[in-house]
């Protein structure tokens, strides 16, 4: 498939090293321009394009950039994706640590992913957000593996989830369908699932045991 990843550190690099060892024609960019990753493109055959360009003829985009940074990409971002592109939103929201506070978030009780949704103009599956970027490159098992860690999946587009799960399970991993965008809270930061390495009927307990509630940490 033509991916386009958005973002090149620690999500975004692992997804294109891996991306382009499978075999599929990856592209991807970061904010400080196409220059600025000769040595990501040198190292996997990633073609280095700028932020307007990653969507270009992609049937999956990946967005894995700060979550405040989102309103920033520019206007039309996925304009000239393939028909039923699948856009991957990675992010999270560390209104401490990073991002600061999101009012749409916290006051109007929307998940991480609605909001980045409502920004994009496109429909998210929400995925890799709670993996550590080195899994992507170290913990990949064939399928029926005992120790095969799986992910959870949220996503209203039941077609575009299908093609991500995929694409994960070609990477290595078990899903777990973690329902739509509006139950993406389950997967959020400081949820029983967030990091967890477990197979699937772990990962599912742990969607299952999740409270709505944003933790103290991370409310702005």
């Amino acid at each position: 498939m033509k991916i386009g990843i958005i973002g090149a550190g620690n999500i975004g690099g692992n997804l294109t090293r891996r991306l382009s060892a499978l075999g599929h024609d990856v592209s991807v960019a970061n904010s400080r321009g196409p220059a600025t990753l000769g040595e990501l493109a040198e190292e996997t055959g990633a073609t280095p394009v700028t932020v307007e360009g990653a969507a270009r003829g992609a049937e999956v985009v990946v967005v894995t950039i700060p979550l405040k940074a989102i309103p920033s990409l520019p206007a039309g971002v996925l304009d000239g994706a393939a028909d039923g592109v699948a856009v991957i939103d990675t992010n999270n929201y560390y209104p401490q640590q990073r991002d600061g506070r999101i009012a749409e978030i916290e006051d109007q009780g929307l998940t991480e992913s609605r909001w980045t949704e409502r920004h994009l103009g496109h429909p998210v599956i929400k995925a890799f957000n709670g993996t550590y970027a080195q899994d992507i490159l170290e913990r990949p098992r064939a399928a029926g593996d005992p120790d095969r860690m799986a992910l959870p999946v949220a996503g209203d587009d039941e077609a575009a989830k299908a093609k991500v799960r995929a694409l994960i399970d070609e990477l290595g991993f078990d899903t777990v369908d973690a329902g739509g965008i509006d139950d993406s809270w389950r997967q959020q930061p400081d949820t029983p699932v967030y990091g967890l390495r477990a197979g699937a009927e772990a990962v599912a307990e742990a969607l299952a045991g999740a409270s709505p509630e944003r933790p103290a940490a991370f409310r702005g």
